[in-house]
């Protein structure tokens, strides 16, 4: 008979509860009010969802682009793993968080359109950005890398490490201002005749200006001439209606907690299964088979709780359908852009063209182009009017101040806006 003491037993129950508890922490939350795609990107049409968020209306916040809130099913889902998770502890994470995890990626397979064996957590875009770029192991000594004055600074300074680690050449250029999807499409067919060029950056939907590039053009263009491209997708899924067969591409960055609502801190990355020998193992990980794509990326401990609520957060955008968050998002950009068609201070820097832009757009007020005329402008309008945007810097042609609408933006919201961009210049 097995001599087992009183701790043993003690902790034996303790385990067994809380692996009895897994499945109501994983499983995505109902509704109280059942959600569903709006029928029109009106503003009576999103009030249900506009009402899911528990926001600081005191000041109207148009700077939604740094990450997204968690709307209430998302937030009550989280706060439950997180006192889930710190009352179980390793009893959980010892047993069962492996296998859990294993059903958050696969939900994210499904809803990126990918095979899970082409999906690896991170935590976020900017992780699996740095972990595709630092990894492409396609290179020589004197092949050329480059990317535009759109992309992200972050993967701007990963793509200047391949030249200090793999003595790779930098080639850096600007998009056209102000852009077409014709002199956009110019941009990069120059850019791609550049010799030896092995490796491109893309930015689906900039950070910077809001700018959509056509992506899948780019990506065949640059295939034809024996060039790879990562595509930075951070800002693009959850805000356009697409999957990752839409990019035509192999490696592809993805954010979580920004147009998803996920919590602050998760994201992933998209290898193609046919490419996965070209990323290196990250630090020459063991902890996974070499043929594994989690090899790619070693974050240590991870926020559990944060990745146990992905599958509600992905369950309420599905809820939503990304069509209807573009569409909403869209209509939102639009409402405050054409009323300010008449203001001749305000200078719109994103393309009209319905194809190039989503809820982000950018502009200039007067000839200001510099750090400090824009960063007076920001605090002009928090101080003044009590709304928050924020200035983007490393465009080309100046600096510039971005708006971002989220889905409890109200068409009151961009009125506020409106009138305070009237009163500071016609």
């Amino acid at each position: 008979m097995l001599n087992i003491s009183r701790r043993q037993m003690v902790f034996g129950s303790m385990a067994s509860t809380a692996l009895s508890l897994v499945p109501s922490v994983v499983q995505a939350r109902n509704i109280t009010n059942p959600i569903s795609a709006p029928l029109s990107a009106s503003d009576a049409a999103w009030k249900d969802i506009q009402e899911l968020y528990a926001v600081n209306r005191e000041i109207t916040n148009l700077e939604n682009g740094y990450w997204g809130a968690m709307p209430q099913p998302v937030l009550a889902a989280y706060k439950e793993n997180t006192d889930f998770i710190n009352t179980n502890n390793t009893i959980y994470a010892r047993a069962q968080f492996s296998g859990a995890l294993e059903k958050v990626r696969e939900q994210v397979a499904r809803a990126v359109g990918a095979d899970v064996s082409e999906i690896a957590l991170t935590r976020g875009a900017t992780e699996a950005l740095q972990k595709l770029i630092t990894g492409y192991n396609a290179l020589q000594p004197g092949d050329v890398v480059a990317y535009g004055d759109l992309d992200y600074d972050s993967m701007q300074y990963a793509m200047n490490w391949l030249q200090q680690r793999r003595g790779a050449r930098v080639k850096t250029f600007n998009i056209p201002e102000p852009a077409t999807r014709e002199n956009i499409l110019e941009a990069y067919e120059k850019i791609l005749s550049t010799p030896k060029l092995k490796l491109l950056l893309l930015t689906h939907l900039s950070h910077r200006t809001g700018l959509v590039i056509p992506v899948a053009e780019i990506a065949q263009m640059a295939r034809a001439q024996g060039v790879d491209v990562i595509v930075d997708a951070a800002h693009s899924w959850g805000q356009i209606d697409f999957n990752v067969k839409d990019l035509s591409t192999d490696f592809v960055g993805f954010n979580l907690h920004k147009w998803i609502s996920a919590p602050v801190g998760v994201g992933f990355m998209y290898i193609a299964k046919n490419r996965l020998v070209d990323i290196d193992p990250d630090y020459a990980d063991e902890d996974y088979e070499l043929h594994d794509i989690r090899s790619r990326v070693h974050t240590g401990t991870t926020n559990f709780a944060a990745l146990l609520t992905v599958p509600v957060a992905l369950d309420l955008h599905q809820k939503i359908s990304a069509k209807a968050k573009q569409q909403r998002l869209t209509y939102l950009r639009d409402y405050w852009v054409d009323a300010l068609r008449s203001n001749k201070s305000v200078h719109i820097l994103t393309p009209d063209d319905a194809r190039l832009h989503a809820g982000i757009t950018s502009f200039r007020f007067g000839n200001a182009r510099d750090k400090q005329q824009n960063d007076g402008l920001v605090k002009t309008l928090r101080d003044q009017h009590g709304i928050l945007t924020v200035r983007r810097g490393g465009i080309h042609n100046g600096d510039a101040i971005r708006v971002s609408p989220a889905l409890f933006t109200r068409d009151s919201d961009m009125d506020k806006f409106i009138v305070a961009m009237n009163k500071l210049g016609k």
